[in-house]
């Protein structure tokens, strides 16, 4: 196999191994709804083999950033559908990642009295709030009658996609947000059935994907990973914990019959990564860099040498709408541009010039 060969994806197939990665853009405005240049966005990269959005809250508490879209209510899923009419009429395939911020969302811009998270631990550190920093607040520990609500909401969010026209959703479990933060015996120090043992720990990750896939089915539903991340105060310092919480995970997502799973992390030939690939045993995604950038070599050596089934690439596919032409033909690229990635208009979004504009 290579990257552009096709691969069988839970109900689809794609034609190509390069998937672009969830990516925050924070252009859908105060109310969360994407709009006609999300649509844009999107379509513009239809042919890679699968597209998953940027992270998309799925209640008002779990709103993480000022401009994030959500999929919270049937305008913001009115949003989306149009989004997904323009990816398909485009030939694509697109996911949409569900992402719970937990304690990293802020009553300032989420309009709610609380944030949420496995324990009341705050994040050391600041949030950005229309110009200003403020800091994070000391989260409600979630009881645990509240623990099956917030997995509710994550599944009346993957109900809200699929009926908006999207081919599946990936469960945000990586870089610090909810999930992960149930993960790490850090965020996480409870003491009833979801803290911990890694069994525990591991315990919401795996209720949130089974009752997903019993939602939607589980060729449609995939997660993404970011063991020993460590980012956003979410830390996995010991290796010991951090294989024996995800191998927990995955041994108890390897019979669901999963789409994919998604792992971040820089080592992508260590044993700790091969050792989830083997133990999931079905499609298997890889992204080697969160702050760096991920080429055409190394994607094409992930593949190539067994250590991914499918590549998921970032920044490359900011920069160039059509990256699948360019490195299929070992074309140059266009370099991205980082003082447009948060902005909130089509300069450095919609605006990449395609190879045969630039040949022109």
């Amino acid at each position: 196999m290579n990257l552009f060969s096709p691969v069988s994806f839970g109900s689809l197939t794609l034609p190509n191994r390069v998937v672009m990665a969830p990516l925050t853009r924070l252009r859908s405005g105060s109310r969360g709804i994407p709009g006609d240049l999300i649509a844009e966005h999107y379509a513009q990269r239809a042919s890679l083999g699968l597209i998953v959005t940027e992270g998309t809250y799925p209640s008002d508490e779990s709103k993480s950033y000022q401009g994030q879209p959500g999929i919270a209510n049937a305008e913001q899923a009115a949003g989306w559908r149009k989004v997904t009419d323009e990816v398909h009429r485009a030939g694509g395939r697109i996911f949409m990642q569900i992402m719970h911020g937990g304690r990293t969302a802020h009553t300032a811009f989420t309009g709610t009295g609380r944030t949420v998270a496995p324990s009341a631990i705050a994040i050391d550190g600041k949030v950005h709030f229309s110009g200003e920093k403020l800091a994070h607040q000391v989260p409600h520990a979630l009881r645990t009658e509240e623990v099956e609500e917030v997995r509710a909401e994550f599944v009346a969010a993957a109900r809200r996609a699929v009926d908006a026209g999207f081919d599946g959703v990936e469960i945000h479990g990586a870089n610090g947000y909810l999930v992960h933060q149930f993960l790490s015996p850090v965020s996480n120090v409870r003491e009833d059935r979801y803290g911990g043992s890694p069994e525990n720990r591991a315990a919401f990750a795996i209720e949130v994907v089974a009752a997903v896939a019993a939602e939607i089915g589980a060729e449609r539903v995939g997660i993404r990973l970011s063991p020993m991340h460590n980012i956003q105060d979410v830390l996995e310092s010991e290796e010991t914990d951090a294989a024996a919480t995800y191998g927990v995970l995955l041994d108890a997502l390897a019979p669901m019959g999963l789409a994919y799973v998604s792992v971040l992390h820089r080592e992508a030939g260590s044993d700790l990564v091969q050792g989830l690939r083997s133990r999931f045993g079905g499609v298997f995604m890889l992204n080697s860099g969160f702050s760096q950038l991920t080429d055409r070599e190394e994607a094409a050596a992930l593949v190539a040498d067994g250590l991914a089934d499918v590549v998921a690439v970032g920044r490359p596919v900011i920069a160039n709408p059509d990256l699948l032409e360019r490195w299929a033909g070992g074309h140059p690229e266009n370099e991205p541009d980082p003082s447009t990635f948060y902005t909130a208009d089509a300069a450095g979004y919609n605006d990449y010039p395609r190879l045969a504009e630039t040949v022109a």
